[in-house]
């Protein structure tokens, strides 16, 4: 299920490094008391649309939004409940409307563009590198990481390939600052293949590491 969120105008400028303010909204209107924290994230929530940017920072169009998404309802309905006791979110703007969409009628073969950057970590002994799409394992770890999460909740992990739309001219490294962290992330179209159940989970979850942060949302 996904929740597209409608915002009103901000009455100050939003920075550039807005991610962890959307994250800290997403957490109060999961509530104070939820089970997410610590935990493999099952949901993801993509970054502001419809902005426009200056050299300061970025402003709010009238038709705004974001969207979260969740492998389960019951996420939503929690988030839900949490806009509708609280709609404020940062800089002046607010939740002026919200619409849920089902998951879709999907095929077996899916190409998605991203809402926000994919992060892939890789874990070498005593440290942990970001791994793009440059790289040859970079694939090898997205599809190790999306079968780690369908495991959580058993379901099957057979006959699912994801892999970089080669075809695509114009793919992006991009250095995404978090909370004083530099991370190295890839924007490029995914295509994943296997059962409608696992591409629905896939669209739900997100793809990648660190998506209850605003990592790796697909359209």
């Amino acid at each position: 299920m996904r929740l597209y969120i409608k915002l009103s105008k901000n009455t100050e400028l939003i920075p550039f490094n807005y991610q962890h303010m959307l994250t800290g909204v997403v957490h109060k209107w999961i509530g104070e008391k939820n089970q997410e924290h610590g935990k493999r994230s099952l949901y993801s929530f993509s970054w502001l649309q419809n902005t426009v940017a200056n050299k300061n920072g970025i402003n709010l169009n009238r038709d705004a939004y974001f969207f979260i998404s969740a492998y389960d309802d019951t996420l939503i309905k929690q988030v839900v409940k949490g806009i509708l006791k609280d709609p404020e979110m940062f800089c002046g703007s607010r939740v002026i409307d919200i619409q849920i969409r089902e998951v879709p009628e999907f095929s077996n073969e899916e190409r998605f563009f991203l809402n926000s950057p994919i992060l892939i970590r890789k874990r070498e002994g005593e440290r942990t590198r970001h791994v793009t799409y440059l790289e040859e394992d970079f694939e090898t770890l997205l599809m190790e990481n999306i079968k780690s999460k369908l495991q959580l909740v058993g379901l099957d992990t057979d006959d699912m390939g994801i892999e970089l739309d080669k075809s695509y001219a114009f793919p992006q490294t991009k250095l995404v600052n978090y909370k004083g962290i530099k991370n190295k992330t890839s924007l490029a179209p995914i295509i994943i293949k296997g059962s409608r159940e696992q591409i629905a989970f896939a669209w739900a979850v997100g793809l990648g590491n660190s998506t209850g942060i605003g990592f790796g949302s697909v359209k």
